[in-house]
């Protein structure tokens, strides 16, 4: 297949758009790839949708492998069956919700678990038909708050999500590992740089989960790698691998002591230091404290309020909200306000220790490292006093455990095989064991093969191909533009004719009819009235993989041949065809 830039609906950009922030927004639109039509909202330009549906069909191409059989849903969905997974309500404000003519509820799909298990409820009822594999290639909805990073994170987006439907866990299992398997083939054809983590299910539900995380340090997701194992996690995952617990017999009693001037945890310690209380015969540190944060919990019934709970951390760490918001999923938190210190006088802003927050019913979480038996240092629920040896168990309860608190560099891996490193990620994929959730949420009962009911067990796997596109062009860009796979490149090979000599153009006409019969997919720039500066400059941006330039040394047979992001080659235009074969094809 031949385009010629003459003809080719594109316009190339020599300065980065306004309002984009990272590499592959600016480079996507300067390369006229995409185009914004509304916050969050892209259109797909000639270049763009080529490489777009080329992705799709290496994504179709493995689904298909694994026995998937690819159907379409609606976009547009009724409210009924999101009611019925009570998600209507669980997605909250990123659920774009509307109304028909006739005022009936509908809403623009996220995701379609419920209508694949609906689907299969209408359709199947015998064990016989199972196990079954589907999957859709179609449009997503979600309403981001503030839509950023170009088709990175936008409103609307392509997405691949696929559900399997077994009659026994196993079978579960096995095809979980089969998708896990196309997963990785998928990213290894795309030449992706990623990560494979343990992950949490959040408003999906289900049990195993695994999310795939293109590194890329622009990424919004932090995730860990372990030093000396392949463990490797969303940090919203990472279990905290608790200490083991204290004796309480034989521990000291707390003692309250005034503590003026110390509202935060280095004050708090530097006043310790200053009174020469140890822990253990050692000088007290932030880790020896305890901070005890006040939040308000909402669940996700639409009638839900507000409830204060308490959240114990140790002083050393932060409260990290992205794990404290995938702990508590569905539900929603907030930090307590003043207004909040001020209803509930037992509140010592500054100061508040677990004491006062069992002795007026409120909820304690706290995080693992805060076993029965372990002695701290903290608010004593009164302005500048603090107490030592508060000792979990007998003079304060929690009443969950819960991960909350920040990761670190160089803490202990939850598999006891080295230390954490931290790395930036860009969710690519997310694998769900699903369970029975949505089979039984729509009652979905099928003959077994002793004629009794049964409910099928369910997974759910997606992927995104917008999400993908971006990612390549973070991973393969340089300062001169973008760099693309050669299985998913537009086009090929780029031919550009920088000489204005007759028999130059005539040669680059037959060059690239030449390679067209030899079946590659060639961009002819042709712009007759377009420098060789500006050409090679578009060559480099639009980022086809091989460049081949008839130019100056053409008058000598010889064709430049540039190997994006490479090294450039000297190439007798005798070979040239025989060479991009070879190049192409691997």
């Amino acid at each position: 297949m031949i385009t010629r830039l003459s003809q080719l609906f594109l316009r190339t950009l020599r300065e980065d758009p306004a309002d984009a922030e990272v590499p592959s927004h600016k480079l996507l639109v300067r390369a006229g790839y995409v185009r914004r039509a509304a916050p969050g909202v892209y259109t797909w330009l000639p270049l763009g949708l080529r490489t777009l549906r080329k992705i799709e069909e290496i994504v179709r191409e493995e689904m298909n492998a694994i026995g998937g059989q690819e159907m379409l849903f609606p976009a547009l969905l009724p409210r009924e069956p999101y009611e019925t997974s009570n998600r209507w309500t669980e997605y909250g404000n990123n659920l774009f919700r509307l109304k028909d003519r006739r005022g009936t509820d509908m809403l623009l799909g996220p995701t379609h678990e419920e209508m694949f298990a609906s689907a299969v409820k209408d359709m199947y009822s015998s064990y016989k038909d199972f196990p079954v594999t589907l999957y859709q290639i179609q449009t997503k909805y979600r309403d981001e708050e503030r839509p950023r990073a170009g088709v990175l994170r936008g409103r609307e987006f392509i997405m691949k999500d696929s559900y399997s439907f077994d009659m026994t866990d196993a079978g579960l299992d096995e095809a979980y590992a089969r998708h896990r398997r196309a997963y990785q083939n998928i990213f290894n054809r795309l030449e992706i740089d990623y990560a494979i983590c343990k992950a949490t299910s959040g408003a999906m539900g289900g049990s195993a989960s695994e999310e795939f995380l293109a590194v890329s340090e622009v990424g919004e997701d932090t995730f860990v790698r372990a030093t000396n194992s392949d463990y490797a996690a969303n940090v919203e995952a990472v279990i905290t691998p608790a200490p083991a617990e204290v004796p309480i017999e034989g521990q000291p009693a707390a003692v309250e002591y005034q503590t003026p001037d110390a509202p935060t945890i280095d004050s708090l310690v530097d006043w310790a230091h200053a009174e020469n209380i140890e822990v253990a015969g050692r000088a007290v540190t932030g880790a020896d404290t305890l901070k005890c944060m006040v939040v308000k919990i909402r669940d996700a019934r639409p009638d839900a309020e507000w409830e204060l709970a308490g959240v114990l951390l140790p002083g050393d760490r932060a409260l990290d909200e992205k794990r404290l918001e995938a702990a508590l999923e569905p539900a929603e938190f907030e930090l307590a306000s003043e207004e909040d210190f001020a209803k509930n006088r037992f509140l010592a802003k500054g100061y508040v220790g677990p004491r006062s927050l069992n002795a007026n019913g409120v909820t304690v979480y706290a995080d693992p490292r805060v076993v029965k038996g372990s002695s701290w240092i903290t608010g004593a629920d009164a302005p500048n006093r603090h107490v030592v040896g508060l000792v979990a168990g007998r003079d304060f309860e929690v009443d969950h455990y819960i991960e909350a608190a920040e990761v670190k560099e160089g803490d202990r891996a939850p598999d006891g095989e080295g230390t954490l490193t931290l790395e930036r990620g860009i969710e690519l994929g997310h694998i769900f064991q699903l369970g029975r959730k949505y089979t039984e949420a729509f009652d979905v009962q099928i003959l077994d093969e002793n004629g009794k009911r049964a409910t099928p067990t369910m997974g759910s796997y997606g992927i995104g191909i917008t999400r993908m596109l971006a990612v390549l062009a973070e991973q393969r860009h340089d300062d001169k533009g973008l760099r693309w796979p050669v299985e998913i490149a537009p086009y090929q090979v780029h031919v550009a004719v920088a000489n204005k000599d007759a028999a130059a153009l005539e040669a680059g006409a037959k060059l690239v009819e030449e390679l067209d019969a030899a079946g590659l997919e060639v961009l002819f720039d042709d712009r007759a009235k377009v420098s060789p500066g500006v050409k090679f400059k578009d060559a480099e941006l639009l980022g086809m993989p091989f460049v081949a330039i008839l130019g100056r040394a053409f008058a000598d047979g010889i064709i430049e041949l540039r190997i994006r992001g490479g090294e450039t080659l000297e190439v007798p235009a005798s070979e040239i065809v025989s060479r991009l074969l070879e190049l192409v094809r691997g």
